[in-house]
This record gives C-alpha cells, structure tokens and sequence, in this order.
C-alpha cells in the first residue's frame, strides 16, 4: 500500500467485513473497492482478505497490515488536529457505537445539536445489538452500560438512567406484582443479551420471555401490542400509549460510559466531541426523565 487512500480503502472494508457495508463509509460502489483491494493484493504479491459469500474476513496477513494501518490512521488523525487549532469549529467525521437503545432515542437529537454548531462535522452513529470493538476501529468511541477492562481503552461515566415495568394504559390495572401474571413478558431474546446490565428479567426473578428480540426498538413495538415488560424511562415520552406500573416496587438503575481508544485521548477534535456528546446526553436523559416522571402516561 504505497498512498494514504489505499489505506483508507483496506481499512473501511477489514472494519466493515464486506464490499457492500464499506461502500457506503467511502462513497463508492462496491465493484470499485472489489478492484481496489484486487489490486492491492496484486501489488502485495498475497491476499489481505478471505472472500466469501458471507464477507471479506481478514488473513494473517491483513490482520498484521490492519494493526499498522490503524496507527498510521490515528498519528495522522492526531497531525490533522494540531493544523486545526483548538479554537475552530469540528470537522471530518466520527463513528460513535452505542446499544440501539441509545441510538434511536438519544443520539439523533444530541448528534443533530452538535453537528449544528459544526457544519462541516459528519457524524455517524453504528447502532449493534453487540459490543462495539474499538481495537479494531469499528468506531471512534462508543457509548455502552458496562465498563469494559481493556487497558487500551479509556472510560468515562456518562450519566445514570433509570428502567420501570410498563404496559399499554388501556390494559387492566395493575396493583400487585400478582396482577401482572397471564400477561405475555417482553424482553431480550435470552441467548443473544450481549451484556450482563441488559439482564433485567433477571434482577426481576421472572420466569420465560414470550416476546423477545435483541432490538429496544423492535421490544417497544411488541410492547405497544401487547404485555409487560421494562422500558428506559429516557424511552417513555415516545411511547404514550405505555403506563409505567408498580414503580414503588420495581425500579432498576443502570449507566451510561463513553469510551475511547486510550491513544486518542491526545487528539484535541475527539476531546472536545466527547465533551459535547456527554454533556448533551446528560442533558438529554435528563431532560426525558422528568417528562416521564411528571406526566405519569407521558407525551412528547
């Protein structure tokens, strides 16, 4: 790989492990990156990917030439910073990974805010039912609810937020917990609950889960239909028709933590977005909390 952008090229597709999820991080067409990596494994003389039809997955080789390239990318990264000056707006883009939860009901209206006071900011959110890896620069800090141990990594806590039981308002009251049996239970699927923080029917001691996915979104639209089951309460003034029930006797706790590469704490553009990203998500759960606690059958 003899120029920059041919590292941006093998980059994009080892992070994005296909043509098709790359192209659209480098505004090209996927045929275009097929030839490029073509000819950069030409050139090498030996592969840098597997291919398949489930995606490109590194070789031996190309995981050795990613880790390089990664460093010569943050060491750039950390040179185009110190041209821009403290004192400028952002710019360029930055990837945040987070659960969907934050993704969908969070981020756009923080992302939006900041990239408003930035006009040349681009900024990309990667919603995973999964950990985001950051060792391989899937992203460029992630928001999760566990801290994780990784010397390489830097973690700050964000903010607390909170979790009740709701069910449709119209739906029979509920008093009792024994009010709440018959009732279908919405939650994760078991197997695929990638954090320990996510188990919450778990702390409730409840049985099996009628209604399951690995999406907060897609639980929220079950929820909508039918059942039981908890919600942030950051969610419930997106979700009128819900009611938070028993809430004197089940309540859960749980946080919020920013996450970066240990290495980017040099770089002045990703500090000052960091701080942007956790003042307004402090502000903004916050902000939504107290609808839900003021208004009981909160609305927007």
């Amino acid at each position: 790989m003899d120029n920059w952008d041919d590292i941006r090229v093998f980059l994009a597709v080892a992070r994005a492990e296909s043509l098709s999820s790359a192209a659209p991080i480098l505004k090209m067409d996927p045929a275009t990156l097929g030839r490029r990596i073509a000819r950069l494994e030409r050139s090498l003389g030996a592969a840098l990917f597997v291919k398949s039809p489930q995606g490109y997955a590194l070789t031996d080789l190309g995981e050795r030439i990613r880790a390089r390239a990664a460093e010569a990318e943050a060491q750039l990264s950390l040179a185009f910073d110190e041209g821009q000056g403290a004192s400028s707006a952002l710019t360029g883009q930055i990837r945040i990974g987070a659960p969907d939860g934050v993704a969908n009901f969070l981020l756009p209206q923080v992302c939006a805010a900041i990239q408003a006071d930035n006009p040349e900011l681009e900024v990309q959110v990667l919603a995973l039912p999964r950990v985001v890896n950051l060792s391989r620069r899937e992203a460029d800090m992630a928001v999760t609810v566990s801290p994780p141990a990784a010397s390489r990594l830097t973690v700050q806590k964000i903010t607390d937020y909170h979790l009740h039981l709701a069910t449709r308002a119209d739906a029979a009251p509920v008093t009792t917990r024994d009010d709440l049996q018959g009732r279908p239970v919405v939650g994760y699927i078991p197997d695929m609950i990638f954090d320990k923080e996510l188990d919450y029917l778990g702390d409730l001691g409840a049985g099996g889960v009628q209604l399951a996915s690995n999406s907060v979104a897609v639980q929220l639209q079950m929820l909508r239909q039918n059942g039981v089951g908890f919600v942030h309460d950051f969610i419930l003034p997106f979700a009128p028709e819900l009611q938070i029930v028993l809430p004197d006797q089940i309540s859960l706790r749980r946080s919020f933590y920013l996450v970066r590469h240990r290495s980017d704490r040099q770089s002045d553009r990703l500090t000052r977005f960091a701080q942007a990203l956790t003042a307004g998500l402090q502000a903004e759960v916050a902000r939504l909390e107290q609808m839900a606690r003021l208004t009981g059958r909160p609305r927007i």
